[in-house]
């Protein structure tokens, strides 16, 4: 234990460190393929439309095996069922650099994303034990800000690691990090703050107790699939994760061909809208507590920010079709990735919320939702722009008016009432905190 009881150990905000580090390992491994493609498709003689079935085949994967895993957690714990996960996609990652053909790569990334599937629902549920409530949204806001840079500097870092290797030999580096954090977090962290030897009695009475969080077998999936909140919330998270996969699928190839960008600027370029998008769920995550002190309760500053967030996502898109000069329509472009992502604290903070005990599946099922559109996304964009000769406008329009129909959504999404919540209960969470992060 600690020599000082009285000061809180802090040793949640290493939990938030490991969680960081994990997600910014999750992005390179996923975002990398975008940026490999074309090498990928000239030594495999793949088209558009057949690369985007192999960035669609991740996101199926990713999709059906949200619920699963953040099901495990729920009841498990989630110190055994992300080690097993991150080892799992790690392999895969690696095993993406022995495709020999289309079908193989199409099955090996099928069998990544089953991976991948559980690293943000078991981090909410982590942060769901370990946090107290007024600092998860907040941490949900820098670890959404962390994805995101992964995301934007993966260009970047694949730039440099082609200097010295092929693209098979770069997946496999890049599954090697996954099983080096895999070995150190398994040592390290425990499913309960009470068990770790580093946490005192302080930091305990901060975190509160959160034991009632785990190891529920009976899932509600009634409650699940007859709450209105819940539908609300897997629609609008299914809206703007369609505009968002564009980002990390196709926007390299749209610089090249469309804007006339070489392979390596489209490379490093395309970071930008996750680098603007990882400021979004910085900035969302911090001011939304501001917010919603301002409106009088959380659920009203989650709206306020995620409407703002859609709305001015879809009108981004738009007008980056209306600008000649391609620097200019990158930055447009990324503007929408920005406000797209000060989205994403509210929504997740809403999964914890509506979720309670049950944060993992919940918010497993939501991101599934939001995987089940990045699987549509995909395929559709390279089937419209094969038949369409190359014209992205509509492309944009379609996703201008998805994201429409997410500020609908949570213009009536309750964010805040759990699902398992006594009466006083939900009368608390609708208030909003004083200080630090909303919860």
């Amino acid at each position: 234990m600690p020599n000082n009881p009285m000061k809180p150990s802090f040793v949640r905000y290493q939990v938030v460190m490991f969680a960081i580090v994990l997600v910014v390992i999750t992005y390179i491994d996923r975002v990398c393929i975008s940026n490999f493609r074309p090498f990928i498709a000239k030594d495999l003689g793949l088209n558009n439309a057949e690369m985007g079935v192999v960035f669609s085949a991740f996101a199926l994967s990713y999709a059906l095996f949200e619920i699963p895993t953040g099901w495990l957690g729920d009841i498990y714990g989630t110190r055994t069922t992300i080690t097993r996960i991150v080892v799992w996609w790690s392999l895969f990652t690696a095993a993406t650099g022995f495709v020999f053909n289309r079908t193989s790569l199409i099955i090996t990334r099928f069998l990544f994303g089953i991976g991948e599937a559980g690293a943000f629902p078991n981090i909410t549920k982590i942060f769901t034990i370990w946090l107290p409530p007024n600092e998860r949204v907040r941490a949900q806001g820098i670890l959404w800000m962390a994805a995101r840079w992964g995301g934007a500097f993966t260009g970047s870092i694949v730039v440099m690691v082609m200097w010295f290797l092929t693209w098979r030999q770069a997946f496999m580096l890049f599954g090697a990090l996954g099983l080096a954090w895999s070995l150190f977090f398994y040592r390290w962290y425990r499913d309960q703050p009470k068990d770790h030897p580093s946490v005192n009695q302080a930091e305990l009475a901060v975190i509160g107790d959160n034991s009632r969080m785990t190891g529920d077998h009976n899932v509600p999936w009634a409650r699940f699939a007859g709450s209105g909140s819940v539908w609300l919330m897997w629609i609008a998270y299914f809206c703007v994760s369609y505009g968002w996969y564009f980002y990390i699928t196709w926007l390299p190839t749209y610089l090249a061909d469309v804007r006339g960008m070489s392979m390596q600027k489209s490379f490093i370029a395309s970071g930008l809208p996750l680098f603007l998008g990882g400021w979004g769920c910085l900035l969302s995550g911090f001011i939304t507590p501001w917010v919603s002190r301002r409106l009088g309760s959380e659920r009203g500053g989650r709206r306020a920010l995620a409407i703002c967030g859609t709305l001015g996502a879809s009108a981004m898109l738009i007008y980056s079709t209306k600008i000649a000069d391609p620097n200019m329509a990158l930055l447009a472009i990324s503007m929408a990735s920005f406000f797209n992502d000060l989205v994403m604290p509210p929504a997740w903070g809403a999964a914890m919320d509506v979720g309670g005990k049950f944060a993992g599946t919940l918010s497993g099922s939501m991101n599934m939702m939001g995987n089940l559109a990045g699987a549509v996304a995909p395929v559709f964009i390279g089937w419209l722009t094969n038949i369409s000769g190359s014209n992205w406008d509509l492309t944009f329009y379609i996703s201008a008016g998805i994201y429409v129909v997410a500020a609908i959504c949570w213009m009536f999404l309750d964010s805040v009432t759990p699902l398992d919540s006594s009466p006083a209960e939900t009368v608390g969470a609708r208030q909003p905190q004083l200080g630090g992060a909303e919860a």
